[in-house]
């Protein structure tokens, strides 16, 4: 990182070199994260959309990682939360920082989202009908659950036999019916009333119990003004990613071009100079970060944080999108060196890991991506974990 005169006013020179670097450091590819809470802090919010991600993230960045340093985080020290956040995704994050995560990003969707419910249902019934079904279901779902007991969906549907009831969502070829529980309980949970608490299967199950949020943490969530919130999101953002682009901000954040111009304003952003002329951002006295020892090789998972956490990503991806991307943006299982994308990796039948570079890395590095990939292998122990978004290398290796 360089400082060079521009206009008269002093600005910040970040090349693509600097940024791998950073990327290296803060995401603690290795694995220099002492906890998995301080893993999830460093990438702001572990994605968990696919169940298995933030498990593997977890070994990726924490020496001796085990499935149960994450399952005494999220269900016995509580400290963290698994939530809906950014562009309605699900991630865990750091409990104490949900309601940054909710007045940022998770309010304004939890919104809209009943908003879509009171659209379905009222193609079926009045809106006044409509009003009190929801109002009814609810009240139910939160008397249940103020037992401290976590119940499964299928409890509370027993319990309550409404929230059976199936209704029509999306529309045209993408409508279809599912049952109201899943649809008020992902709202629920968004709004923060309630929490997912332990899968009602494996690790790599998606259906959980369920347990009221002010008895799960011991205290009702707490809840800040949007805008706040919003530039605290964005101040963290900068922290672990910067520097970023107005193009990466809107993309992770979800956020208007006036919300995110309103939080570069509010919070404490610079302007910084980028490779191929391209402007971004950092967080004001962002120095450099250590140089981390070469050479760095990581296996991140599907839907890992880091490769999701820029819009812009040529920089640390180069012409590798095509085998490790699906059609809608989502990526698959990589393989790292020293910040940038050389491959990718997947499991086969028998659970031993598969991986191919894309390009030349040289012996040492390659000897090393070898015995990461055994290492995995052996942690997994014969566990066969198939990412959720399939994409065009994982299939392929997976064979």
């Amino acid at each position: 990182m360089t400082l060079q005169v521009a206009f008269g006013l002093m600005s910040i020179r970040i090349t693509d070199h600097d940024r791998r670097e950073r990327l290296v450091t803060r995401h603690h590819l290795a694995r220099t994260a002492s906890t998995v809470d301080q893993a999830a802090t460093g990438v702001v919010a572990m994605h968990s959309s696919d169940p298995a991600s933030p498990y593997l993230a977890g070994w990726a960045r924490v020496g001796g990682f085990t499935l149960d340093d994450l399952d005494r985080a999220l269900y016995e020290r509580r400290t963290l939360w698994r939530l809906h956040a950014m562009r309605r995704t699900l991630f865990v994050v750091p409990a104490t920082d949900a309601a940054v995560f909710d007045a940022g990003a998770g309010r304004a969707i939890a919104a809209r989202e009943r908003t879509r419910l009171s659209q379905w249902l009222t193609a079926d019934m009045s809106d006044s009908k409509a009003s009190k079904l929801v109002e009814k279901l609810e009240d139910a779902v939160l008397e249940l659950l103020a037992d401290g007991v976590d119940h499964r969906t299928a409890d509370l549907a027993e319990a309550v036999p409404d929230l059976r009831t199936e209704i029509t969502v999306g529309a045209g070829k993408w409508a279809g019916r599912v049952p109201m529980s899943s649809r008020l309980l992902y709202i629920l949970a968004m709004e923060r009333k309630i929490v997912r608490a332990r899968p009602a299967g494996s690790w790599r199950s998606s259906q959980y119990h369920w347990a009221l949020a002010e008895t799960w943490f011991g205290e009702a969530p707490v809840a800040i003004e949007s805008e706040r919130g919003r530039a605290e999101l964005l101040s963290r953002y900068l922290a672990s990613y910067g520097p970023v682009t107005l193009t990466d901000i809107r993309w992770w954040t979800g956020w208007t071009a006036r919300e995110a111009h309103a939080a570069l304003e509010a919070g404490a952003a610079e302007r910084a100079d980028l490779d191929a002329s391209t402007e971004g951002f950092v967080a004001i006295g962002d120095g450099e970060s250590p140089a981390p020892a070469r050479p760095v090789v990581a296996l991140l998972p599907g839907l890992d944080s880091t490769p999701m956490g820029w819009k812009e990503r040529s920089w640390y991806l180069g012409d590798h999108a095509g085998p490790l991307f699906d059609r809608n943006g989502n990526v698959g299982p990589t393989v790292w060196l020293d910040g940038r994308i050389v491959g990718g990796w997947g499991l086969r039948p028998d659970g031993d890991v598969a991986w191919r570079l894309l390009e030349d890395i040289g012996r040492e590095a390659t000897l090393l991506v070898e015995a990461e990939a055994g290492n995995l292998t052996a942690w997994l122990d014969g566990t066969v974990v198939l990412p959720r978004f399939r994409t065009p290398l994982e299939r392929e290796l997976s064979a």
